[in-house]
This record gives C-alpha cells, sequence and structure tokens, in this order.
C-alpha cells in the first residue's frame, strides 16, 4: 500500500508522461499551477517506453516526429537516422524530461485504476494501483491511442511451455532468437518491424497472417550532416508548413485525379515513392481521389501488389502476401525495412490463417486445421485497443457515478476529442474524435496541449470552477465526423480504426477526418467565440 496517508490535492492531474504528458508537464509547469503527473512505467517514454520490440522505429521522419516547441531543443538534437529506433527515441524523451527540469513533477510506477467526480466539491478524486488518492480540480489524460494491448483471441495460449513474449510489452533485456523454432502471431506495424530481425536470428520462423498489409519501403539511412544542417536553418518554416497539411506531415501531394492521369503517369508517381521518397502517406497523396474513389484506389493497390509479386520469389507466398478485401491506405499503411524480401528466406514460412486457421495452442505450438506447428518461442503481434482503449482501462466516472465505459458502450462520443459530455475538468489529450494518430501525432500533441494549458489558464484567471462539453456540441461533432468519414474509403476496412479488431467494440470511425489545419481552426474559433459548445461555471 502506499505511504501516502491522505489525498494529495491539486490543481490538475496529468496521467501518461510520454510525449503528450511530457509537453503537458512543461506547459503547466511554466503557468505555475500546481499539478503533478503520473506515469504507470518506472520511466518517461510512453509508447516508446514499452515497445522494445526488434525493429521498432516510428513510420514518421525523425525531424518531424519531435517537439517544435523549444528552438535549443531543436538545435542540439541530432537524430542518427531518417527514421529513428525506439533506443534513440527513448533517449529523446528521456533528454526532455532532463533538460526541462520534468522528472521532479513526475510520480512514476503509479497507475490510476479509478477516477471519480465529487460533484458536490467539483473535484476529480483518483486513486492509484498503489492506493494513493489524488484529489484534483482537473485531470489531463495523455494515456496515447495505442497504449492498451489487446489479448490474444486464441484457446489455449496457457498451456504453451515455450517462451512468450508481447511486442507491446516487450522485456527490457535482449532476447535472443538463435537456433530457436519461433513463431510470429500477427503482421501489423509491430510484426512488419519484428519479422525481418527475427528472422536473421530464429532457426526456423513462422509468420500467422490472418489479413495481409499494405507495407512500403521505408528506405531509411543515417543522417546526412549536410540535410540536417538545412532542415536546422529552415526549421521554424518547416513546422509552420507541417502545420498546414491535412495530416501534419509534410508530404508531396497530387493535384488531379488518378483518372487524368496516364498509366504511365501514375506508374512514375508511384514508383517515385516507393523507390525515391519513403513516407507511408505518400503513394496515397500522389492523387487526390484515392481516399475516396475506389477505382481511383485500385490503381494505387495493383501496383502494390505487383511490387508484392516481383519481390516474393515463391508464387503462391507472394499471392498470400497481397492484400485484399480492403482498400488501400484505408487502414494504416506500414512502413517496412525487407519485409518482403523476408519471405525469400529458406528459414521462413508463411501460414494464411484465411485457409488454414489457428484452433488453438499446445503444448508445444500451434495447432491449425491442418497441421500442427512446434516452436520454442511464440511472438504475439496482435495489436491494441485503440483510442479508446487507454481511457476506459482508467476507471472513468462522471457525474451520478456514470461510467466512461457504459457512455462509449454504444459509440466514442466527444467533442473535439478533448471533453466527454457528462464528465466536467477532464481533458482527453488526442482523444477519439480528434486528429490524433490519423496525423503527424506530434504535431496534434502539441495543438492539444497547447490549447488545453491555455484554456486552463484561462479559468484561473477568470475563477471558473467548471467546463463540460455540452451534449448537443458533442452529438453535432460526432455527426460531423462521422459525415467526414463515411465520404471516404476508411470505413470500407476492418481497421483498429474503426475498433474493427476487438471483439464487441462499437463500430465507428474514432479519429477526426477533417485534417490537421481545419481541426486547428475550429478549435481557435471555439475559444475566440467563449467556448462554443461548453459549460462554464463560477
Amino acid at each position: 500500500m502506499s505511504s501516502e496517508t491522505s489525498p494529495i490535492e491539486l490543481d490538475v492531474l496529468v496521467i501518461g508522461a510520454g510525449f503528450a504528458g511530457l509537453y503537458q508537464t512543461y506547459k503547466l509547469k511554466q503557468a505555475g499551477f500546481k499539478f503533478l503527473t503520473v506515469e504507470a512505467a518506472d520511466d518517461v517514454g510512453g509508447t516508446w517506453y514499452w515497445n522494445r520490440y526488434p525493429g521498432a522505429r516510428c513510420d514518421i521522419v525523425s525531424v518531424e516526429y519531435s517537439y517544435s516547441f523549444d528552438e535549443d531543443l531543436q538545435q542540439e538534437w541530432e537524430w542518427s537516422e531518417r527514421y529513428a529506433a525506439q533506443p534513440e527515441i527513448l533517449r529523446y524523451a528521456q533528454h526532455v524530461a532532463d533538460r526541462f527540469g520534468l522528472r521532479e513533477h513526475i510520480r512514476f510506477n503509479t497507475r490510476i485504476v479509478s477516477a471519480i467526480w465529487d460533484d458536490e466539491r467539483a473535484r476529480w478524486v483518483s486513486t492509484a494501483e498503489d492506493g494513493t488518492v489524488f484529489d484534483s480540480q482537473f485531470i489531463v489524460t495523455a494515456v496515447g491511442c495505442l497504449s492498451a494491448p489487446k489479448p490474444p483471441e486464441i484457446d489455449g495460449f496457457e498451456d504453451f511451455n515455450g517462451e512468450v513474449y508481447f511486442t507491446s510489452r516487450w522485456p527490457h533485456e535482449p532476447v535472443d532468437f538463435t537456433g530457436k523454432r519461433v513463431a510470429v502471431i500477427g503482421t501489423g506495424s509491430s510484426g512488419v518491424q519484428s519479422i525481418p530481425i527475427i528472422a536473421k536470428e530464429a532457426d526456423q520462423l513462422t509468420v500467422f497472417q490472418r489479413t495481409a498489409v499494405y507495407t512500403l519501403p521505408a528506405l531509411n539511412r543515417p543522417t546526412d550532416p549536410e540535410e540536417m544542417a538545412r532542415i536546422k536553418a529552415n526549421y521554424k518554416e518547416l513546422r509552420e508548413r507541417a502545420k498546414t497539411m491535412r495530416t501534419g506531415l509534410i508530404v508531396p501531394r497530387g493535384t488531379k485525379s488518378a483518372h487524368e492521369a496516364t498509366p504511365e503517369e501514375r506508374k512514375a508517381a508511384f514508383d517515385a515513392c516507393w523507390d525515391e521518397i519513403g513516407i507511408f502517406a505518400c503513394l496515397a497523396a500522389t492523387f487526390t481521389d484515392l481516399h475516396t474513389d475506389e477505382e481511383a484506389n485500385r490503381y494505387a493497390a495493383e501496383y502494390v501488389h505487383e511490387r508484392i509479386r516481383q519481390i516474393v520469389k515463391d508464387p503462391q507466398t507472394a499471392d498470400d502476401l497481397i492484400p485484399r478485401g480492403y482498400p488501400f491506405a484505408a487502414k494504416r499503411v506500414c512502413l517496412d525495412s525487407g519485409y518482403y524480401e523476408t519471405f525469400n528466406r529458406e528459414n521462413v514460412r508463411l501460414v494464411n490463417l484465411r485457409r488454414d486457421p489457428i484452433v488453438c495452442i499446445t503444448e508445444n505450438g500451434i495447432q491449425t486445421a491442418s497441421e500442427l506447428h512446434e516452436f520454442d518461442v511464440i511472438v504475439f503481434a496482435t495489436g491494441f485497443d485503440a483510442v479508446t482503449g487507454p481511457l476506459l482501462r482508467l476507471g472513468i466516472q462522471g457525474r451520478d457515478g456514470l461510467a466512461l465505459a457504459d457512455v462509449w458502450r454504444e459509440r466514442p462520443a466527444t467533442y473535439m476529442g478533448l471533453q466527454v459530455a457528462g464528465f466536467p475538468n477532464l481533458f482527453t489529450l488526442t482523444g477519439p474524435g480528434s486528429p490524433g494518430v490519423l496525423s503527424n501525432v506530434m504535431v496534434s500533441i502539441e495543438q492539444h496541449v497547447e490549447w488545453v494549458s491555455e484554456t486552463l489558464e484561462d479559468l484561473r484567471d477568470r475563477g471558473i470552477r467548471t467546463m463540460e462539453a455540452t451534449p448537443e456540441a458533442q452529438e453535432k461533432w460526432f455527426e460531423e465526423n462521422n459525415r467526414l468519414a463515411e465520404g471516404t474509403l476508411y470505413v470500407k476496412a476492418d481497421s483498429w480504426f474503426m475498433g474493427a479488431n476487438v471483439p464487441g467494440k462499437p463500430r465507428f470511425f474514432m479519429l477526426y477526418m477533417g485534417g490537421v489545419p481545419l481541426y486547428r481552426e475550429i478549435c481557435e474559433e471555439v475559444r475566440a467565440n467563449g467556448y462554443t459548445g461548453f459549460v462554464l461555471a463560477a
């Protein structure tokens, strides 16, 4: 049990010390609030603390996947690669925490298990796993969108006698696959990144794939000092440009329909993305209608299919690796370093679970409908309960004891992704209904934290006790977000964007489709008009 004998009284409790939580900690410190940030891990980093699997790295160019709020920080930090690997990103988070003196405001090894609104006192009472109680006027959740691991949905999981690892909770110590028979279940981003690395060590690697994934070459490389010098000389201009881009990413964008281009023009545009540019959002942005027109989208899909056939030597394996049944980029496109090439190795085998499904896990391996596969190690790359999952783990109860889990049982409605009606003084950074991980999340994090921080200062200066989204504003935002999503091909895929990877989860597109610039404009307009859609009470 905790040594605390009475609740810790605060203006603001921040939950999470990943990139959103660190910046929120910095802003609250600058503003002079009485606050504390709590973190379940024993260090900062969030996603980049937990995800240590082989090959883990960012799929956004490092110079863009970084903070822009401090010019000295931008100038002093040196990225070693175009796409930084997990250890380097974690070092960056640690550097930020140390450079700005943030650790003294963070309480580590503290996992919040309940947060209950006391309507009479207009305060949140939050309890940690160790029994510590925090009494705060406001809560800001900075728990990330991809931080609630999804448990395997396979019978016999506990019966396996060998080693078991999860890409979402990888050990801190190195894992040695040398001479071992290894299974990887799942081919999302973590599978795509880890499979080429594990294949180089393991005696035998078998990949169990339910849904083939679209993945493009990352074209990763060491940082070019001259290129880095040019970027640093123009960092401010680049950051401002990113804010004007729909995804918050500086990506070459097409200006015409794919139907208007000749086959040669389409191929040249797609070739440039595959062979020269290496940005996951690039190919989908080559033409204006790849996200909205199924025929136009098919041009891109067929291009990727042909590249797979060119790379993978065995025709059946190549055919199994070709994504089918959903449009290109309707699920988040992955970036890889030799993923398709890995299936040309003699020690690598692909099992297509559409054709030969898993029946159960046994003491010695995995039983499919047609075969018993024996293994020494099973790696689960089975993904996350995305966007809403991390928030639901907090045990949040609002007015009249209403649980957030009950409110979101039918649909994950919010107002601007920042608040939920019935839950006063609760701010959800990059929550459902925000651009979040549909964008360069660092751009969205900074915008969210700055909006919340300025709002908290404004409320303090005006003596406002509570701020709460109205049901009407929330409903309007939810309907508009669905309208925007329905106009795209995103809704035609069983993706985690839609909550489709978690049994029983409501099927709605959980992120804001209007783009980063429009979202920013709306947020500023809401504040300028006296917090339209919120009720403020003194």
